[in-house]
């Protein structure tokens, strides 16, 4: 009976997750992987045929991750969906190598904020918002997108060191982006 072999793909897959966060997606290759695992390529290579299968998963890992990360816990007493807004941009500022390797590379090509909203755990808030502000499913639709390009394009400042972080004063352009449009379909 042939050993057990010691590195598995779960292994891999976390080691290329962790070096991500701490160094960036640039930094996925066999060797560093090895490395960080302690072992030689060979298992590496072995359990994947190309590092970018291992790119491929490690960014299926790292979306799940961020998913987890900046959906709504309840917990803060916020709108739910500018706590989604706020966690978002918290996740570009605490995993700013994650931000970038979700959100600018070529890895990001083919989803839009339109499979993001239809996400059951989005819909499911979107419907929250539309009942609890009385407004209607395209607006709460609207509110979304805008408070997610917003967001987004915080988050993006931030992940790449071009503004600091200032919950605070997100939270209040959060916020004042929220009221204007749901004010804005009250006066139309």
């Amino acid at each position: 009976m042939p050993p057990k072999p010691r590195i598995n793909k779960q292994m891999i897959l976390d080691a290329s997750f962790e070096i991500v966060r701490e160094q960036g997606h640039e930094m996925i290759n066999a060797r560093s992987i090895a490395e960080k695992l302690g072992c030689s390529t060979q298992p590496v290579m072995y359990n994947f045929k190309t590092i970018e299968e291992i790119r491929e998963e490690t960014y299926k890992i790292a979306d799940e991750y961020h998913t987890g990360f900046i959906m709504p816990k309840g917990d803060k007493g916020y709108n739910p969906l500018l706590e989604l807004g706020l966690n978002y941009i918290r996740f570009g500022y605490e995993e700013k190598n994650l931000f970038r390797f979700l959100f600018q590379t070529n890895s990001f090509d083919g989803l839009n904020v339109a499979d993001l909203m239809s996400d059951p755990r989005l819909t499911e808030m979107l419907g929250m918002l539309s009942a609890g502000f009385k407004c209607t499913a395209d607006e709460a639709k609207d509110a979304f997108f805008n408070l997610f390009v917003s967001a987004h394009g915080i988050a993006s400042l931030i992940a790449n060191n071009s503004i600091e972080y200032e919950e605070e004063s997100f939270r209040r352009v959060l916020e004042n982006t929220y009221i204007n449009l749901m004010n804005r379909g009250r006066n139309e």
